[in-house]
Order: structure tokens, then sequence, then C-alpha cells
């Protein structure tokens, strides 16, 4: 992502950033970066077992200072000790923390620059674990993390999913940008009233399924859980906006500061956007359903014993992106809209925003194995007139903070062209 889509929550803050041991380390890389667009001054230790696995000049070149990794360096202890390192923070940060640091950190050890910084600091702590799932399930590793959290240490993490060495489960680091917003959090940096981006803006999302009825008890829809559209309108309204959610059917709770519109079918969604424009903006995450059923059933369909299935006519839903790109008047002055695609994602993405003639489209891969729906992580790439950006994996939450701050960014630039 572009700079300038986190804004600068951070200006003036100091953290110093320990990178331990694991593979994990080169997300740190990616850290360093998303701190130093906030404003932040990132100072870097690299333990050993961290170098094994980024390297000093790459943590130099990114963070701008000089890497700390020995304890008795003469020359870094007469001109920046391991004292001054901790006390001239406003933050210390652990990301990659492995199982052997932790359990330093737990029993108060200080043999190398990181575990003395640590026990030597007055400042808060936040910890990033990363590391093998059975090693994060083993009991001695659980029985550290609960000292350091009744130590007074915050933690982050770990997320579930594929791991580095092939198996599957808990232990993978936290992304970055959820990294960001737990710093953020910890340093009261979250955005107050009088400062939001996006105040005086309205906004409209639409987020979850919709059920087009076959008869009284069935329906057509698809397997969106609703969590990616409810995460953007959370976001928007943190930053300001006035939201009003669409939401089709789903098992999430009401976002807080936001208008919640429920419905059913594509029709009443479409309906429901009609009837909350004008709006500054309009966010389409929702799965709509393509085709409904030409005639609703009035009772349940029954088996007439010919072993044959009933024949379904289908017409077309209405489409709602479009609908809401091409308003004569009263158009949302940035329209986005979502791809859900199985293959050639960016491909087909771009040729989605042509024909609906929306500004931007979020696309991902939605095929099998991906877990996007009903899951909580989410890749995306956003497609707008200037070209593709691809973005990490992260979680919804994060995508959906990341899509807001972008939003506002364009509304900072462009007003509200």
């Amino acid at each position: 992502m572009p700079s300038g889509i986190l804004g600068g929550n951070l200006d003036g803050k100091s953290i110093l950033l320990i990178i331990s041991g694991g593979i994990a380390a080169y997300k740190s890389l990616d850290l360093i970066r998303r701190l130093k667009e906030r404003g932040a001054a990132v100072r870097c230790v690299l333990t050993a077992g961290g170098a094994q696995f980024v390297t000093p000049l790459s943590v130099a070149a990114l963070s701008e200072e000089a890497v700390f990794q020995d304890l008795f360096s003469l020359k870094d202890e007469s001109e920046m000790g391991h004292i001054r390192l901790s006390r001239e923070a406003d933050l210390l940060v652990i990301a990659p923390a492995s199982a052997d640091l932790m359990a330093k950190m737990a029993s108060g050890q200080a043999d190398d620059l990181a575990s003395t910084i640590l026990l030597a600091t007055d400042k808060p702590v936040l910890f990033a674990p990363a590391m093998n799932t059975r090693m994060w399930e083993h009991p001695a590793t659980q029985r550290n993390v609960r000292t350091l959290l009744d130590d007074g240490l915050a933690s982050i993490g770990p997320g579930q999913g594929d791991l580095a060495c092939g198996e599957v489960g808990s232990g993978r680091m936290s992304e970055p940008l959820e990294i960001v917003a737990a710093i953020e959090t910890l340093l009261g940096e979250t955005p107050v009233a009088g400062d939001l981006p996006l105040m005086g803006r309205r906004a409209i999302v639409t987020s979850g399924p919709t059920y087009e009825a076959i008869d009284p008890v069935r329906y057509l829809a698809n397997r969106s859980s609703g969590k990616q559209g409810h995460a953007i309108a959370a976001a928007l309204a943190q930053l300001g906006a006035e939201v009003v959610l669409v939401a089709g059917p789903n098992n999430l709770p009401d976002p807080g500061g936001v208008q919640v519109r429920a419905i059913e079918s594509a029709a009443q969604m479409l309906a429901a956007c009609e009837a909350a424009l004008p709006a500054d903006i309009a966010v389409c995450a929702a799965a709509v359903a393509d085709w409904r059923v030409a005639g609703e059933a009035g009772q349940k369909m029954k088996k007439d014993g010919s072993g044959r299935p009933p024949a379904l006519a289908l017409v077309e839903n209405p489409d709602i992106l479009k609908t809401l790109s091409q308003l004569n008047g009263g158009r949302p002055g940035l329209v986005v809209g979502f791809a859900a695609e199985t293959e050639k994602v960016v491909g087909h993405a771009q040729g989605k925003r042509t024909r609906k003639g929306c500004d931007w489209i979020v696309a991902n891969d939605v095929g099998a194995g991906t877990n996007v729906m009903g899951g909580d992580d989410n890749t995306v790439h956003l497609i707008t007139a200037q070209g593709v950006e691809d973005w990490p994996t992260m979680s919804k939450d994060a995508v959906a903070a990341a899509l807001a701050r972008r939003i506002a960014d364009h509304f900072e630039h462009f007003g509200s062209a």
C-alpha cells in the first residue's frame, strides 16, 4: 500500500522494536515501514536469532537508524547504552516474540541485549508471539505468557492458519497493520472527536449475503458471513463517517455507532441503499445473489414421486453496484465495489470495474481452500484508475481499517470528486 493510507497518528512517538528469531521476522521489516508511515521514530534491536532471518543492513535501511545487537559492544554502550535504549522509547515492541525470548522475560533473565533492555525498562511492552503451533500450545509457553500478562505486558496474537513449517494451527505472528493498531491503542493515539478525517461524510455499506426465496422455507444464497462488510462499516464510523449498514442475514453483532438496515433479498438491499441516499461514500461489500427464482412458490414445494426435481426458472437480480455507480444525479462521490473471484482475480476485477462504472474494486480470491468466506483473514487487491495495489494478507478488521484510511486519504486529496 502506498504511503499516506495510514495517516500520521504516531507523529513524535518513539518505538523500540526488538526482532527475535523466527521466519516471521520478515514481517518486522514491513512493520517498520508501517510505523514510519505514521510518523513514528523506530529504533531496532536484533537478537542473534533474528539476525539469522533478516539482515542488520535491511533493518537499518528501513528504520534509518543504527541497529543494536551486542550487549557488550563498547561503542554502543558508550554512545547508546541499554538503559537509554529502554528509557528513550515510548513503547517497546517485540515482533516476533520467540518462545525463547518470552521464557527469558518470564524468568527475569538478562543474558543478551534484548533481555537486558526488557528487564531494565519502565515503559509499556507489547509482544507478538510467533512459533510452531506445538511450541505455542506447550504448557511451558502458556505459563510464560500468563506470567508476562500478569506482569502488565500487552500481547497481540498469534493468529491461526498455515505456518512456515507446513503445519496448520495457532502460531502465526499478527500482521503488521494489526500490530500498528495495537500500538496506537496502547499509546492512546486512536482518533478523537474533532480530529476525524471522515467527519461530515455519509457512507452506505452493504454486507453479508442475500437470501432469494424459492418457497416459504427454501432459498438461494451463498457462504458470505458479513464479517468484512461489518468491519468496514465500523472502520468508517471510527473515522467519523455517518454510516448506514445495509446487511443481509448474518450472525454478527451490529457495529457500534452505525445505523443498520436489515434486509433479506437483493431487491430489498437495493431499495434500502436508494433510501439511504444521498451519500458521499458507497462500499458494496455484500455478496449479492446474481439470480432469483422467477416466481416464488406460495407453499412449500413437495416431491411428486417422479424422482425429478422441480424446474426453477431464474431471473437476474438488480445490479446494486452498477445502479449506484451510474446514477444520473446523487451519485456517491466514491463508489467501491468488491469482486470475489475464484480465478484470474485481478483481471476479472479490472473488467468488473469498467463494466459497473465504479471508482474502485476490492478483489479477493475466494476459491477452494482460501477460507475467505466465513474466515477471519483476507488477501485483497485494490484496483483503481491508477493501477493495482496488492495488499498483504491480514485480518478482515485490518483490511477494513486500511480501506477506511485509504478512503479518507482520497477525500483529503480530491475532495468530493
